[in-house]
């Protein structure tokens, strides 16, 4: 396995993505369900404050898109943060990068599968809850995993519509909502602890995870160094100011009861604000929303699965392609399966939590990989992004998310060891056969 996870193949990939389908492709990630659920929480961390931490996460994403933009532009070959990470420091950081955006991706799925049966149950009381929740997630997945299992047309076709169904619920209750906000709701409280907007915003970053998903197709993006900060930079202004306004609108209409609402809180102010039919609309499209992210997921990660199965570090199993429907059936089954067992024992807020710790972890990595690809001058055939200040700016970003990380619990770290304990074994398991075998 080498640093960077480029083949004879790559060359072969058409460059065909512009600025306008990266950047469409990083909104489609990026906006996920999670959106519909956490105004509350920012509510109850911060109150009439919370938009505060929409605006620390959109600082601290600046910095970290820099540095993925910087990255983006010098490394060809897809694969996002593993690629750029295994150019800086080597396979076993590039693997670890690889394992991190693995766990965090599966635990970030399993959390707004858990959010669909929260919404679900405020549409439908009780469906969310119990026994009921349980079928509920398994019909879900053993639908979805059908669908992929019978070729990616049909998975990608899933995606699509799950592109309409989050956005145009969010776009309008984001500008609609603004003409019933009460003043008296968002006034402003005074500045809140800095414990409490350090954690708050480390909740809040998972709305603004997946960019370093949508970059995996570098290899196939037109003139990299200059449509990956272009993308980037757009995709996050626009999120950043969709996410203020779902936020002050929510804040606006409900005020202290937004905390209250945590199954449906866009959904509560929407028929506080302009009636039942309303509120039903908005409830409707957020379970709707998280429902449909789970197509687009399935289609996507378990080709990580499949990937590192094929490299050795899952079983060989694993790596197996159906030669009928040609996609890897035996990942895919397995990640669904995984996904499903933590969305029936978790719950929204517990699964977001490691998410993102392991998006946190991953970021940092990143990050600092700019220093040692800008040293040793890896770049594409034309001048590469450079991110300004020097390296100011990396060891910036690193700082703050590892602020971010430090509100981290031992108790809500432990599992994330755990699975990076096991992954680090994987890996000198995996070395100690190759060193055998040769």
């Amino acid at each position: 396995m080498t640093g960077q996870p480029a083949s004879e193949s790559e060359g072969a990939l058409a460059r065909t993505l512009g600025v306008r389908e990266l950047a469409a492709s990083i909104i489609t990630i990026t906006i996920g369900g999670g959106v519909f659920l956490l105004p509350a929480a920012a509510a109850e961390g911060l109150g009439a404050a919370a938009w505060l931490a929409y605006v620390v996460c959109a600082l601290v994403f600046v910095l970290i898109v820099i540095c993925f933009a910087e990255a983006g532009s010098r490394i060809q070959t897809s694969g996002g943060p593993y690629a750029y990470v295994g150019a800086a420091f080597g396979p076993f950081w590039g693997y670890l990068s690889g394992v991190l955006g693995l766990i965090f991706a599966t635990l970030a799925h399993a959390a707004v599968a858990a959010g669909f049966t929260q919404a679900a149950n405020a549409l439908v009381p009780g469906v969310g809850t119990g026994m009921t929740r349980t079928v509920v997630l398994l019909v879900v997945f053993v639908f979805f995993t059908a669908i992929n299992l019978r070729g990616v047309k049909q998975g990608a076709r899933m995606v699509e519509i799950g592109t309409v169904a989050k956005l145009v619920p969010l776009v309008l209750f984001g500008i609609v909502g603004l003409f019933a906000v009460q003043g008296a709701n968002i006034a402003w409280p005074g500045m809140p602890s800095g414990a409490a907007l350090a954690r708050t915003s480390m909740m809040m970053m998972f709305a603004f995870f997946g960019v370093e998903t949508a970059l995996l197709p570098s290899g196939e993006v037109r003139d990299p160094a200059r449509t990956v900060p272009r993308a980037i930079f757009i995709t996050i202004g626009g999120i950043t100011l969709l996410y203020l306004a779902v936020q002050q609108s929510a804040q606006g209409i409900l005020g202290p009861e937004l905390a209250n609402f945590k199954d449906a809180p866009l959904a509560a102010a929407a028929e506080r604000g302009f009636g039942r039919s309303a509120g039903l609309l908005l409830m409707a499209g957020a379970a709707i929303s998280m429902l449909m992210h789970t197509p687009g997921m399935l289609l996507a990660m378990p080709r990580s699965v499949y990937a590192m199965a094929r490299d050795g570090y899952f079983p060989a199993i694993l790596a197996r392609v159906n030669p009928k429907t040609q996609v890897p059936s035996n990942a895919i089954l397995a990640y669904s399966a995984v996904v499903t067992v933590l969305a029936v024992t978790g719950t929204f807020t517990s699964l977001l939590i490691l998410a993102n710790i392991g998006a946190l972890l991953m970021y940092v990595l990143v990050c600092l990989s700019v220093i040692p690809l800008r040293s040793k001058n890896v770049r594409l055939a034309g001048e590469p992004f450079r991110v300004p200040g020097g390296t100011i700016v990396p060891w910036l970003a690193a700082a703050a998310l590892v602020a971010l990380l430090s509100t981290i619990t031992f108790a809500e770290f432990r599992a994330m060891g755990i699975a990076l304990a096991v992954a680090v074994a994987l890996y000198f398991v995996r070395r100690g056969r190759a060193a055998t075998a040769s």
